[in-house]
């Protein structure tokens, strides 16, 4: 199967643009704004990874303080979609299909056991 992981794959699909709740919609409406702003371009930086992670963080620390300081829910939703165009756009910088390697992690962390830790729960792997 041959799947899509690049902008160019993305943007030029027959998939619909309009919201409809699919991945498909999502990975062509974020390519789409990729190709928009020639985020490939290497004179634009948008697809280095480290300018990518930065812009992360940044996004992370307003979905915090969000959190932190009591901010309406509505503010709080609006930065983690900002993040999660950030991560659909990273798959896209990296040309791969994140969707495949979603699905991948959730059967691996599946099979884990939790454990609390000082802070609460986490699913991960655990070392001696």
């Amino acid at each position: 199967m041959n799947r899509k992981t690049s902008v160019e794959d993305w943007a030029s699909s027959d998939v619909n643009s309009i919201p409809d709740g699919s991945w498909e919609t999502m990975m062509k409406r974020v390519a789409n704004f990729h190709q928009k702003h020639s985020f490939d371009n290497a004179e634009n930086n948008g697809h280095d990874m480290g300018y990518r992670i930065a812009l992360t963080v940044e996004e992370l620390g307003e979905l915090s303080a969000a959190i932190t300081k009591g901010k309406p829910k509505s503010e709080a939703s609006e930065e983690l979609a900002d993040l999660l165009i950030l991560i659909l756009g990273h798959s896209l910088a990296m040309n791969v299909d994140l969707e495949s390697e979603f699905h991948k992690k959730m059967d691996k962390i599946m099979k884990r056991e939790s454990k609390r830790g000082g802070l609460g729960i986490r699913v991960t792997e655990y070392g001696n």
